[in-house]
Parts: structure tokens; C-alpha cells; sequence
């Protein structure tokens, strides 16, 4: 009988323990905090890739609308943003490395902004590359889009984590 009772409550027990912790798990991977109805697309230059396990970013100034600067605010700041990705793991297989996209790297990126607005942080759009421009071998500077274009329609720009931008 005291067996039987045991049984029930570690089972008892155990379901608990796994409804508690799917919770905050399925909270954390849902993308509500993003309005998956608007597509941003930006092009800047890599400040920061942060390799996580959940969810890497890349933090990036925004160039100007000429692209021939970095973009201030009113303020005089630079307009700096972040993108949120997959796990640094699924990252790597796509060419979406610390390495790749390090300091410096001038790149296109198609995100889905945060619903609340008022800060510059998106979420990478599903199944859409980021786009890397290339660098001039004889400058060893990279080669920026023309004014209100983005680095893949610069010639010889790299595709990353999608084959369509």
C-alpha cells in the first residue's frame, strides 16, 4: 500500500516539476514582444556580436540615409540597434560566426522591430539572409550600397542564413 502511494506522488511530483518548467521555457521562446507584421530593414556596421546559447545578437550603428556616414539621432548619438537570432549553435552552420560578422562588418538585415517601438532591437525575419558587403582588396574597405539600397545589391556582397534577402 505505502508503495502505491509513493509511486502516485513521485509521479504526482515529477508532472508538476515538468508543467513548471515548460512554462518559462515556452514564454521565453515566443516572439510576441516582436510585431511580426512589419519588416525593417536596416544596413550598419557591426559594434558587437554576442554569442549566447538561447538567442546571439548582433549590436550595430545604423549608417545615414546616404550611406556615406553613421547615423546620429536627434540627439547627436549614433542610432545604434540589435538583432536577435537563434542560438549560436544553429548560428554557425549558417556562416553567422563572431568571425564573420565581427567589428567593423558593414551588413543588411531584414528584423521585425519590437511592438512597444521606442527602442531599436528586432528579431532577424525568418528565413531571410543577412547580407554582408564585401571589402575593397585594394582599399581594405567595404564597398557600400548606393543611397537607399542595402549591401545585396552591392556586387559581390555575402548571403548568410538564407539564399533570398
Amino acid at each position: 500500500m505505502n508503495t502505491r502511494i509513493f509511486k502516485a506522488s513521485a509521479i504526482a511530483a515529477t508532472l508538476v516539476l515538468v508543467v513548471m518548467l515548460a512554462v518559462p521555457v515556452l514564454a521565453h521562446h515566443s516572439f510576441a514582444m516582436y510585431d511580426q507584421t512589419k519588416v525593417v530593414t536596416v544596413t550598419g556596421v557591426v559594434k558587437t556580436f554576442v554569442p549566447q546559447a538561447n538567442h546571439a545578437e548582433i549590436h550595430f550603428i545604423q549608417l545615414s540615409e546616404d550611406h556615406k556616414s553613421l547615423k546620429k539621432g536627434a540627439d547627436g548619438k549614433y542610432v545604434e540597434w540589435g538583432v536577435e537570432m537563434a542560438g549560436t549553435a544553429q548560428l554557425v552552420p549558417q556562416g553567422i560566426t563572431a568571425q564573420t560578422y565581427g567589428p567593423g562588418t558593414v551588413f543588411s538585415v531584414h528584423l521585425h522591430p519590437l511592438r512597444e517601438g521606442g527602442s531599436n532591437f528586432g528579431a532577424r525575419v525568418p528565413n531571410s539572409a543577412i547580407v554582408k558587403c564585401p571589402v575593397d582588396a585594394a582599399t581594405n574597405k567595404p564597398k557600400l550600397p548606393e543611397a537607399g539600397k542595402h549591401c545585396d545589391s552591392v556586387a559581390g556582397s555575402t548571403f548568410s542564413g538564407g539564399k533570398t534577402f
